[in-house]
C-alpha cells in the first residue's frame, strides 16, 4: 500500500511493511454470523449514540492524548470534564457514530461499504488526520459499548466488531494514501510548476 512518491510508502518499496500494513493485509470482511451479531447489537447501541460518541472520544484523549493534536478545537483542553460537556465534541462524536451506522447499514453491500470507507479516508487526508489514529477509535468504541450492551456483550460479538473496524480502517488508510498520492501528483504536474524563464542571452 502507498505510492512511491509518498514518504509513507517508502518502506513498501524495500519489502518492509509497517504494523498498519500488516493489519490491513490481515483484514477480512465480517462473516455472515458476525454481520448479524453486529446488526442486532447496533439496534441497542443506536439508542445511545450521542453518549457513546462522547465516551469514545473522551477515552481516546485519555488513552492517546496525542490524538488531540488532530482536533484543533480540543488541542489545548486539559480538563476532560469540560470535554464531556462540549457541544463540538458531541457533534463530532455524532458524525463518527453516523459513519458507523452507515457502515452497519451497508454490511450486505460490500462494494458500497468499501466506497464509503475509502471516501472517508480521502477526507481525513484534508483534515490532516493521519492513519495511525484510525484503529484507536475502534478500540475505544468497543470499550464504550460494553456497558450499554451488558449481558449481550460476548467475546464473539467483540470479535465481530473488531473485524468490522479492522476492515473499515484498512480501507480508510487506502483512501488516505490514494489522496496523498493524488495531491503529490497534482503538486508535481507541469501545469502547477512555476514557469521557468529563459535567461539565456
Amino acid at each position: 500500500m502507498g505510492c512511491a512518491i509518498s514518504s509513507l510508502g517508502t518502506k513498501a518499496e524495500f519489502g518492509e511493511r509497517s504494523a498498519e500494513e500488516e493489519e490491513d493485509a490481515a483484514a477480512v470482511y465480517p462473516r455472515e454470523d458476525q454481520i448479524q451479531m453486529i446488526k442486532d447489537s447496533w439496534k441497542v447501541i443506536r439508542d445511545d449514540i450521542a453518549k457513546v460518541g462522547i465516551i469514545m472520544f473522551v477515552r481516546l484523549f485519555e488513552t492517546h492524548p496525542e490524538c488531540k493534536d488532530v482536533f484543533f478545537l480540543f488541542r489545548d483542553v486539559e480538563d476532560l470534564e469540560r470535554l464531556r460537556s462540549s457541544r463540538e465534541l458531541r457533534a463530532h462524536g455524532l458524525r463518527v457514530m453516523s459513519f458507523i451506522e452507515k457502515s452497519v447499514a451497508r454490511l450486505d453491500q460490500q462494494d458500497r461499504l468499501e466506497a464509503l470507507a475509502v471516501e472517508l479516508g480521502k477526507g481525513h487526508y484534508h483534515y490532516n488526520a493521519p492513519p495511525k489514529y484510525y484503529s484507536y477509535v475502534g478500540a475505544e468504541f468497543v470499550c464504550a459499548v460494553q456497558p450499554i450492551l451488558k449481558e449481550r456483550w460476548t467475546s464473539e460479538l467483540e470479535e465481530a466488531w473488531k473485524t468490522l473496524f479492522q476492515y473499515v480502517t484498512g480501507l480508510m488508510r487506502r483512501g488516505y494514501q490514494e489522496e496523498c498520492c493524488r495531491q503529490r501528483h497534482l503538486a508535481l504536474s507541469p501545469k502547477n510548476r512555476p514557469e521557468k524563464r529563459n535567461t539565456a542571452l
